[in-house]
């Protein structure tokens, strides 16, 4: 196999690639981040190879919505492509002692992850449109809800500091159009979903975990359709809630404390409702309290309920049949 490295910028890709018939050596190249460009990359690499597409493997960091033309453009061609996350590539950058950082770097540390790592990487697919569309509504009102808790604060320092009648109206007046803005999604989110049978369906099905709610149902719903996890641990990885120990000899040892890698926002949600079903999801709260009973802290046992939550999510959506408890 032969790995092509993408370093992913908003206007060009700079690109290396490790052929299988000389892998010490590094050919570069650079082009456009249009679809004309990534057909002259394809091209310039099977070239360079003498191979077919399907013998080439390309490796992109994600990086917001600038890697997306790239990966439909590989995915569309029968190219082989992962996703990485930027935080596993900048750890391996730094076990092999590389401090310099260029676009032209980047893109050979790419290649060179790709090539050790091979047996390790999951396969990139594009999501299925309608659960695409949903994640693009959420993330939106997420967006919209910070801005609003941004001028509710810079209301409260305006009316309790030398502020003025001019400035409170204007800020009353965005906050006011910022709550309109979230109905205004709320009821488009609501209307995808009950446009799709397959959304409202996998709603429901989380819906019936006690301690999962509406809302944290439906921004749970593109997570788990969207990325494709092959179980349930990597998506308690994918959300930040598994625990990292520190350890070390007889003088180190630190509490476990959650990774806390992924968006925080989703986290902050099923905080919360990992508090509820400790309390009355019989799973959650046979687990709360058992740790509770060897001596755990109550903020390390609600973030092992927030990762059961997580692992009974994936299963009923698995298995596409409702929550029963286990626990009698």
């Amino acid at each position: 196999m032969n790995f092509l490295g993408i370093d992913v910028a908003k206007e060009k890709l700079d690109c290396s690639l490790l052929r299988s018939n000389l892998p010490n050596q590094v050919l570069h190249k650079t082009v456009a981040n249009t679809p004309d460009g990534m057909t002259a990359l394809l091209t310039w690499a099977m070239k360079k190879a003498h191979c077919k597409v399907n013998e080439l493997y390309a490796i992109l960091e994600a990086t917001g919505s600038y890697h997306e033309i790239a990966a439909d453009s590989l995915f569309n061609a029968q190219c082989s492509l992962s996703v990485i996350n930027p935080a596993y590539v900048k750890n391996y950058a730094r076990s092999l002692g590389i401090k310099t950082k260029t676009d032209r770097v980047d893109a050979n540390i790419l290649a060179r992850y790709g090539r050790e790592r091979e047996a390790d990487l999951i396969p990139w697919l594009p999501p299925p449109p309608q659960y695409a569309h949903l994640d693009a509504l959420i993330r939106r009102k997420q967006a919209i809800e910070t801005d609003l808790q941004r001028e509710l604060n810079r209301l409260e320092k305006q009316e309790t500091g030398r502020g003025n009648d001019k400035t409170i109206a204007s800020i009353k007046r965005m906050i006011a159009h910022l709550k309109q803005e979230l109905e205004q999604l709320d009821m488009d989110i609501e209307q995808h979903i009950q446009s799709h049978s397959n959304l409202e369906h996998n709603r429901g099905l989380l819906q019936s975990i006690i301690g999962i709610g509406e809302v944290m149902s439906t921004v749970l719903l593109p997570v788990f359709q969207t990325k494709r996890f092959k179980n349930a641990p990597q998506v308690a990885a994918y959300l930040g809630v598994i625990p990292i120990a520190t350890e070390s000899g007889s003088s180190v040892k630190k509490p476990s404390r959650l990774s806390k890698t992924g968006q925080a926002s989703i986290r902050a949600k099923l905080y919360f409702a990992a508090i509820t079903a400790s309390r009355h999801n019989p799973d959650v709260k046979a687990l709360y309290e058992r740790l509770l009973n060897k001596g755990k802290s109550k903020m390390c046992a609600i973030g092992a309920a927030m990762r059961k939550l997580i692992h009974i999510c994936f299963g009923v959506l698995k298995h596409q049949t409702p929550f029963c408890p286990q626990t009698a």
